[in-house]
């Protein structure tokens, strides 16, 4: 199995979160905030995951990622390759539903998206029915689910959503039933035949 693959296995392995995970631990060892990975990084947040690969094949799949060979890797474009390949008709329904949600345009998804949109969910939660939570907070634990594990900061770009669904979508063998299955939940119209 290609390293990449190994990779990606291991990802899914940890469920559907798996690539956030990895994502959340190389955004923390961007100590510089340059969104490229160094070997070093590259190399310590792969032990730090606890991935199962030998060194040579580490070393092998940064030198592939690094497509400049400058020394470091695009982040971006790593989790890009990270993600199970998806057809472009599951990338088109994700966006589908991202757009939905994000009512102010601006690219990300906060809780003042959320509102309106999500508020028949809000008020049937068992916490918010309790009193035990506000409405804010049903929409920051809803955002929580898409948000970088260990380190969410309330917002939701389009790359945490996409990386989010790829983790359900390798457990969907089926395009038409993906399709149907995020129109339904998410109450988008059902596409025409």
């Amino acid at each position: 199995m290609a390293p990449i693959d190994v990779l990606r296995f291991e990802c899914l392995e940890r469920g559907v979160n798996g690539i956030k995970a990895l994502g959340a631990l190389f955004r923390g060892l961007d100590r510089d905030f340059s969104l490229v990975l160094t070997w070093d990084e590259f190399y310590a947040g792969l032990k730090k995951f606890g991935v199962r690969m030998d060194d040579s094949d580490m070393r092998s799949l940064f030198i592939m990622l690094d497509k400049d060979n400058s020394g470091s890797i695009d982040f971006a474009e790593f989790l890009e390759k990270l993600r199970p390949k998806m057809t472009p008709n599951r990338i088109s329904v994700i966006n589908e539903v991202f757009d939905k949600l994000d009512t102010s345009g601006d690219g990300l998804l906060q809780t003042d998206d959320l509102k309106g949109v999500f508020t028949g969910q809000v008020y049937s939660h068992p916490k918010y029915r309790s009193g035990e939570w506000s409405e804010e907070q049903v929409l920051v634990s809803f955002l929580k689910t898409f948000d970088t594990p260990n380190d969410p900061d309330g917002v939701v770009t389009r790359e945490e959503f996409m990386n989010y669904y790829a983790g359900v979508s390798s457990t969907i063998d089926d395009d038409v039933y993906f399709d149907l299955m995020m129109r339904q939940c998410w109450g988008l119209p059902q596409k025409r035949t």
